[in-house]
């Protein structure tokens, strides 16, 4: 949980995540003995941390579609983000004590010192990403400017460890560009989108509906949540953002309920369908990984997408959450 938390803090994609951890620690964890459902249920779970912990592209996105601070969303999703892996591990915690017979023994024992020998590598790392994250949140750096410092960052780090090479270097600027391209593509659908959208007049009839309804709030959420488990069975997240947030929006206004929140809302959603068959993008990668079939891989996620839900209700309950933290550090707006 730890480490697809930290990862999820540089890629900020679900599927990269999953991929990436996943390839580190499940053969690891298999050959150790470890209960293979639950090494693949967490691994999923984990894995969606990608869209929560920022950056993200799905707060991007968003962000770009209801005209809410993009670095707002950053802040508003860490604490989320701390509750969710507490709530997965908390999980993964009761489980082993439940299924002690699942669980192998602790075979290895190092000192303080081996260990933090063993990660010289992860430490300069973790210390980039604080840099990165913390240069927004304390308003030293705008979200373009904190980008600059990640690359030269992790250019200064691959020279040190001797990773740097002119094909690795190569690899990472095509692979910067063609993300960079993807999102560009997807902003600039979403902006065609919303201004389609508001020429047929289709978002202020469905706020005017909802008016008329007298839909109240929880009731409302309740209905999109349910509407985006369904869209996530067939559809991946961005899309499910893209092709929703003009029709959805106005109608969330009409409910009177925080366009920041209900960014941290969609988030969590969407993470959802990253682990729901037949089209959940984490399932696929640990499809390739495991050799297991999709419906496999979701049964054994479905205590994490329960936990999921969970915290929808927690943020509603507890909207402070959300908002406090960037409230407290970009004061209101």
């Amino acid at each position: 949980m730890i480490g697809c938390g930290i990862f999820a803090a540089i890629s900020g994609s679900s599927a990269a995540t999953a991929a990436t951890i996943g390839k580190m620690t499940v053969p690891e964890l298999l050959k150790r003995g470890y209960h293979e459902p639950m090494v693949i249920g967490s691994l999923a779970g984990a894995g969606t941390l990608g869209l929560l912990i920022p950056p993200s592209i799905i707060m991007i996105v968003y962000g770009v579609a209801a005209n809410v601070s993009i670095a707002r969303l950053f802040i508003a999703g860490v604490v989320p983000g701390i509750m969710l892996m507490s709530l997965f591990s908390g999980y993964i915690i009761l489980w082993s004590l439940l299924n002690p017979d699942k669980t192998p023994p602790s075979d290895i024992h190092m000192s303080f010192a081996q260990k933090l020998y063993a990660s010289r590598l992860l430490i300069p790392t973790v210390l980039l990403i604080a840099a990165v994250i913390g240069s927004i949140y304390s308003g030293i750096a705008t979200p373009t400017e904190a980008a600059v410092l990640g690359v030269v960052g992790s250019l200064i780090l691959s020279l040190v460890s001797g990773s740097l090479d002119w094909k690795t270097f190569s690899d990472s600027v095509m692979g910067a560009m063609r993300t960079s391209c993807m999102i560009a593509f997807i902003l600039t659908g979403a902006a065609f989108l919303t201004t389609a959208m508001a020429f047929t007049g289709i978002p202020e009839a469905m706020a005017a509906w909802i008016t008329k309804q007298a839909l109240s709030p929880v009731m409302l959420i309740a209905v999109l949540t349910l509407l985006y488990i369904v869209l996530g069975c067939f559809i991946d997240g961005i899309s499910m953002v893209v092709l929703t947030s003009a029709v959805i929006l106005p109608t969330v206004q009409a409910a009177h309920i925080d366009l920041l929140w209900f960014g941290i809302f969609i988030v969590l959603v969407v993470e959802m369908a990253q682990i729901t068959p037949p089209v959940g993008f984490n399932l696929y990668v640990l499809q390739g990984m495991t050799g297991k079939d999709i419906f496999s891989i979701g049964k054994h996620a479905l205590p994490f997408f329960l936990l999921m839900v969970a915290a929808v209700a927690i943020i509603w309950i507890f909207p402070d959450m959300v908002t406090y933290l960037p409230q407290r550090m970009l004061g209101r707006g």
